[in-house]
Parts: C-alpha cells; structure tokens; sequence
C-alpha cells in the first residue's frame, strides 16, 4: 500500500464514488479506511470506530472471519476463474447454489441464478419474469408496479422500480411501464394516516386500483423490499406483505421479494419475507451472501416459476448472464459465508442487538427534538429520521445532517447519511458494548448539533 501522504493527496482525484458528487468528494475527500477487525474499522490515520454500516448492510459476520478468507485463498489455488455459461460449470458453483436452496427451502426457493451483486440480481428477476410470463402464453404481462421509498440497485431495470427520484432522474426515461405504490411509511403519507395496520389497508387498495386501470393482463411482478432498508428503515405493519401477496395471487402476478439487505439474518430471520410469513415466486439476493468479501448476488425462483421454463421448448433458453455468474472463489465464499451464517446464528443476535439498538434511537429521541421519528426493532435495521421542527416534519438541513455525523465518527461509531435520515445496519455479531458505543456517539452528535 503507498504510504498516507500519497493517499490522502489522491484521495477522490482519480476515483469517482458511488453516490458522490466528484466536486464534492475532492473538496471533503473521502475517509480512508484503511483496516478492519470484527465489528470495528480503522482509518488511516489510525482512528477506531464501530461500524454502524456493516461496510454497506453487508458485513453480516464481521471482517474477521477467517473460515471465509480462507476459502476465498484456498480457492484461488485451485481454480481462480472459470465460466459458467451454458456447457461449463465448475464444483464450487454447484455445491453453492445447493447451499442457497438449502438455506432458502422454508422460502419456496428451489433454483438459483448467481450474478455479481444485487443489482444484477434484481435486473435477472425483472427480466425472468416478463419470460416467464411469455413461456406461459402471457405476453403482454410486461409492466412493473413497486413501492415509493423502495430501493432496487441502479441498472436501468433497478432505477425504474426503485421508489426515489434520487435515483431517477438525472438518467430518465426510464423503462416504460412501471409505476410506484405509496410507501409502509406512517411518519410521511398521502393518506395521512398514522396507524400501521390502517395504512396497509390503504396501500393494498392502491394496489388493486392501480390494477384495475392498467389491466392485470399487463403486469408482471411487484417488486418490494420487506422492510425498506435505504428508504429509511420503513417497516410495515405485519398484515402488509401478505396482502400484496394475496392480491398477487388473485390476479396471476408474480411476487418478487428484494432480500438484497433484508436476507440472511438481517431482520432476525432468515429472510425478510419469512418474517411476515410470505412465500414469494423469486427473491433477489446479494450482501450478506458473503458478507461482502466477494463481489456475489443471487436471484432465487420457486418451483412454479421454474416448472415453467424447465418445461418449455426451446424458447425457455435464459438468454442472460454475467462474465462472473458463478464464479468459482465467489462461490467458494458463498458456502463459506452460509456455514457460518448458520453456526453463528447470526439471526439471534441480530434480534437481540437490533432491539437494543433500536431502544438506545428511542431514548436519543426522548432527549433530542431533533429527532422527528425512530424506525427499526425488527434485527439490525434501524433508522433515524431528523427534523428542525417536530411539529411541522421539517427536513433538517444537510448542513447539520454531516455535522451529526462528523461528530459521530470522531466520537466512535461510523454511520450513514440518507438524506435527512441516519441508517444503521452494523456486523451481525456485533457486541452489546459497540452497540452502546454507536448510541453514545450518536448522542455526541445531537449534542453538538
């Protein structure tokens, strides 16, 4: 590694960031983490902070896990690479896509399509299923409804469904035919409507109307996450899913759940639709399938979905793929990652930690009016919404907003800025003592604030 001088001097002058304005990145250059252990990262001027981020809601085992390293390495000296593209495989692939049918059995999921991250996992899904509908006699089935707040990855498929203009705009038009539902979202809604449970109820009849005038004969899928992780931590009521699902079935729609964030223990559980009891036709999956430590994503499809392009002529053919679908050190991380996953039970201290994660915001909100609302207590996802008014909703500036932050970090804990929001989604085995070292740094913040 060159030593800090030259990287601090280059920091953002040749690497344009992802969700970053490059003018702004040079002006306020980048931290620069420079290593990390268990929960706890280090920049490279040797500050040591929790990460409240798990690296990007990814880092579900922590950054030491030496059983996945170690796969990744053995791998690495046995097959670096090989294609997986129709007439090659390769034995890691195979006996990882086993481990993700296992892992996802309780959820209906019974084949499994690898790809480089969720993005393309959420691009696969979006794409199979217009296919699917095809193979089925049902061509016109072409459109996409999804959630506003909801977040589906940035390839042009993903940014049409995603739910927020953020991501839209500077790149329109879009794919044509998809269209957005209110949000689970009690704290800001068209309705104006403050009960969870009531709310649901409303949103589902959006849904239906929103079918009756586009046509059922029209639409493909919904899409959504099961908890709105980058909208702000959105949790809906736990009537929400299965209603969507129920008016799914009802009119020959597939249900695509996006399990990018909310997979592999995330919400307490092992999926997120599980948590509600929701069995869906294809999930999309990534992040925590190796804890970040390879660049990995899935798309998962139930048994009705695949009957139908296992049975079909020659038009069930996927004509989709990516250079690194399947491969071999990614895989080789994914058996690694899941084996663990499962022998730490990562689900249960999730819960545990997301509930006292979750309580220590609510305290913060007791004691800061800048705090509007506090969203989360379902595994480690929680969020915090800030306002200069309470009354009045209020965004609060953007000003204050990285000036809570800023102190945040040099006050221990590294956390994310969304927008008006700050999202916390730490290491899955995070300790009880770094959990309360996020809410005591966050406490610094509002302080200074």
């Amino acid at each position: 590694m060159k030593d800090a001088n030259f990287l601090k001097e280059k920091n953002a002058r040749q690497l344009w960031h992802p969700m970053g304005h490059p003018r702004e990145m040079q002006e306020q250059p980048p931290k620069i983490i420079a290593s990390a252990e268990g929960s706890m990262i280090t920049d490279i001027d040797g500050h040591r902070v929790v990460d409240g981020v798990g690296g990007l809601w990814c880092v579900n085992l922590g950054y030491s896990n030496q059983v996945v390293k170690d796969a990744i390495s053995g791998q690495l000296q046995e097959l670096p690479y090989y294609s997986a593209f129709a007439g090659t495989s390769n034995p890691p692939a195979i006996e990882a896509a086993h481990a993700v049918q296992e892992f996802f059995a309780e959820d209906g999921m019974e084949r499994v399509f690898f790809t480089s991250g969720g993005s393309d996992s959420v691009e696969t899904c979006l794409r199979l299923a217009r296919q699917y509908h095809r193979l089925r006699g049902e061509p016109t089935r072409t459109k996409f409804i999804s959630l506003k707040k909801g977040y589906h990855g940035t390839h042009f498929g993903g940014a049409s469904v995603n739910g927020n203009n953020r991501f839209r705009i500077n790149y329109e038009p879009l794919l044509p035919g998809c269209f957005h539902l209110p949000a689970p979202y009690p704290y800001r809604n068209p309705f104006n409507e403050t009960d969870p449970a009531v709310l649901a109820q409303l949103i589902a009849q959006a849904f239906e109307d929103e079918i009756a005038f586009q046509g059922a004969n029209s639409i493909a899928a919904l899409i959504m996450e099961p908890i709105l992780g980058a909208g702000g931590v959105l949790v809906p009521h736990e009537s929400f899913m299965p209603l969507m699902r129920e008016i799914c079935d009802r009119h020959g729609i597939l249900l695509i759940s996006d399990e990018v964030i909310t997979g592999f223990g995330r919400t307490g559980d092992w999926s997120g639709a599980r948590h509600w009891g929701v069995k869906p036709d294809m999930m999309s999956t990534a992040k925590g399938i190796t804890s970040g430590y390879f660049p990995v994503g899935a798309a998962m499809m139930s048994g009705k979905v695949a009957e139908v392009f296992e049975s079909a002529d020659a038009d069930g053919a996927i004509s989709h793929g990516y250079t690194y679908s399947a491969h071999p050190v990614g895989a080789a991380a994914v058996t690694a990652c899941l084996a663990e996953t499962v022998r730490l039970d990562v689900k249960t201290n999730a819960a545990a930690r997301g509930k006292q994660l979750f309580e220590g915001m609510q305290r913060l909100a007791a004691k800061h009016d800048l705090i509007g609302d506090v969203r989360g207590g379902h595994g480690l996802m929680t969020g915090i919404e800030l306002v200069s008014d309470r009354a009045a909703k209020t965004p609060l500036d953007a000003g204050t907003v990285a000036r809570i932050h800023q102190v945040a970090y040099e006050s221990g804990a590294m956390v994310r800025i969304g927008g008006h929001n700050l999202l916390m989604s730490p290491p899955l085995t995070i300790t009880e003592a770094e959990v309360n070292v996020i809410v005591k740094a966050l406490d610094a913040g509002f302080a200074a604030a």
